[in-house]
């Protein structure tokens, strides 16, 4: 019963007209903005490598800790799914969703630095925030920052909590009855403590834990590409291959390739939905453009790099 309402709600709400929303929005700011993810992709770079300045919270930080919320299930059960339910074709239109939703992260990151609040240690702000000052509508705004706090609160621990403990199911110590909750009692000490420690220390664990854990998956995605790289050329030509196949695509348009593609490019790099701006809002930077710069980069990453990883490695 939960899980038919559950199914519901979210073939309701994530399904085609969301889907075509939040590419749309991407499109439009990709063309208003001259397509900044090419234009300004080496000034991003430059923006990322700026030194940090006393105690302020640097550009890199901001990008971490906005990283860290986008990396993770999606981008391996989120693309390994896509890739055995859409074909290899949902890797493309993968690309292509980072690629305009580069355009909705830069936007929505550059308004959280225009109007982030200055606390007594440091800044803050998000879509709520911006929602009410610049819209001047506070009702809206108190919907969105609850639909975020459920979110990321509950949703999203949940299944990141719930995917951790099956990577155990196979191992011969793993008991259905206890495990998940040693398990989500770990979790739960370790978020804790970051969380109790403030913004800082936040900040610290995830400046630390992202790069490395990022440089590891990606460093063992290139071994096995360069113990496989006869297959690169046809692992391409599939991908291309499949992402054109009209017949597949039309023939069942909500099961196809594109949509899979897409809904978990956009699940797994999150640009759009309102999240990044928070971390945005923290960086102390000396104009609003470069945060979003920065945001842009975050889809960059988490798309382009770490969903490729996985989907080369699935090939």
């Amino acid at each position: 019963m939960l899980d038919a309402l559950i199914g519901e709600i979210s073939n309701f709400m994530y399904g085609k007209l969301l889907i075509v929303m939040i590419l749309g929005v991407g499109f439009y700011y990709t063309l208003r903005t001259r397509f900044v993810q090419i234009r300004l992709f080496g000034e991003t770079l430059k923006v990322i490598m700026e030194k940090k300045e006393g105690q302020k919270v640097s550009s890199f930080q901001a990008l971490m800790v906005s990283t860290a919320s986008r990396v993770g299930t999606g981008n391996i059960i989120g693309v390994s799914t896509a890739l055995c339910l859409g074909g290899f074709g949902s890797m493309f239109w993968m690309w292509l969703a980072a690629f305009l939703g580069g355009g909705a992260a830069f936007v929505e990151s550059t308004l959280a630095q225009v109007y982030k609040k200055r606390g007594e240690h440091s800044s803050y702000g998000g879509p709520a925030y911006y929602i009410e000052s610049a819209l001047h509508n506070r009702f809206v705004a108190i919907i969105f920052a609850l639909a975020l706090i459920c979110t990321y609160g509950v949703g999203f621990n949940m299944l990141c909590a719930y995917n951790l403990q099956s990577t155990f199911s196979g191992f011969t110590f793993y008991n259905p009855a206890s495990t998940p909750w040693v398990i989500g009692g770990v979790l739960a000490v370790l978020v804790g403590w970051c969380i109790f420690g403030g913004g800082r220390r936040i900040i610290k664990a995830t400046s630390a834990l992202v790069p490395l854990m990022g440089l590891i998956y990606v460093v063992v995605a290139l071994i096995v590409v360069i113990m496989n790289i006869g297959l690169l050329p046809s692992v391409f030509d599939t991908i291309f291959t499949q992402a054109f196949d009209f017949e597949a695509i039309f023939g069942g348009f909500t099961g196809s390739c594109v949509m899979y593609g897409i809904k978990r490019g956009l699940f797994s790099n999150e640009a759009g939905v309102g999240s990044a701006p928070n971390a945005a809002a923290a960086a102390d930077v000396s104009h609003p453009v470069k945060q979003g710069l920065v945001q842009m980069f975050s889809v960059f990453i988490d798309t382009m790099i770490l969903c490729t990883a996985t989907a080369f490695l699935c090939m």
